[in-house]
């Protein structure tokens, strides 16, 4: 049996409006992702999708709670730690790449371990392997102003995947993609996720790219109203099945 490597425990954030108003954003959420698993977050726009993304990887901080992650309290670590802990299990997917224009695609692949000072031979040889794992070995030497948005997003997620992290989390990750990238981008994911073993919380707007998940969380309000699961469904089955699910939140 899975053990789970994330659990979120009655997390609540609240903001000041610029009225002076308190806004709940989220409100007593409670989740848990097991080890392997792939799990797609949905919902309207401001229902708190990205805050919750964002507590959950470390940047914010929720107004209460608890995020467990491998067993340990990440909100009870000071900003050192989380880095380390930021650098060694976790790895970040943007809609918007984020990849460092003067920085060659190795470079910017190798960014996490070289921030970890791990030997040069070893930072070669990770890089190698996810290079081939993604089919970039190519643009190695290039930079990402050279490439597509499809292969800069390939290398988004080889620098997501190089230090072999515990938990990938995804930020809208096709959302900048077209169609024909935007499935080729998932295939990958789902690749990492049944090859590599590795846990997957993604946000995202999209039906095709949810389809992919293992378990689809749906929030509305700052809450999780509704939770489906793929089972032994085909992708193109439970893709009009999440479908139909988005069809109740219009």
């Amino acid at each position: 049996m899975t053990e789970p490597v994330l659990i979120a425990n009655q997390l609540n954030k609240t903001y000041l409006s610029t009225a002076g108003v308190q806004q709940e954003v989220l409100k007593n959420l409670s989740l848990s992702v097991d080890e392997g698993e792939f799990v797609a977050i949905m919902g309207p726009s401001g229902s708190g999708k990205s805050t919750l993304l964002n507590i959950l990887s470390t940047l914010m901080q929720p107004s209460s709670g608890s995020v467990m992650i491998n067993n340990k309290n990440i909100l009870q670590m000071n900003d050192d730690a989380i880095a380390k802990f930021r650098g060694q299990d976790m790895g970040f997917i943007f809609q918007n790449y984020n990849l460092i224009e003067s920085l060659t695609v190795q470079e910017n692949i190798s960014l996490p371990l070289t921030l970890q000072k791990v030997s040069p031979k070893k930072v070669k040889d990770a890089v190698q392997k996810v290079a081939q794992l993604l089919h970039i070995e190519s643009y190695l030497n290039k930079y990402p102003t050279e490439l597509s948005g499809g292969q800069q997003q390939r290398v988004g997620a080889a620098r997501a995947l190089v230090h072999n992290p515990t938990l990938i989390f995804g930020d809208e990750p096709t959302g900048a993609l077209d169609s024909e990238n935007a499935r080729e981008m998932m295939n990958y994911l789902t690749q990492i996720n049944d090859n590599e073993g590795i846990s997957i919380v993604m946000v995202t707007h999209d039906a095709f790219s949810a389809s992919f998940a293992s378990r689809i969380l749906f929030l509305t309000d700052g809450q999780i109203t509704k939770t489906i699961t793929r089972d032994n469904q085909s992708r193109e089955v439970f893709y009009q099945r999440v479908l139909s699910e988005l069809g109740n939140f219009n």
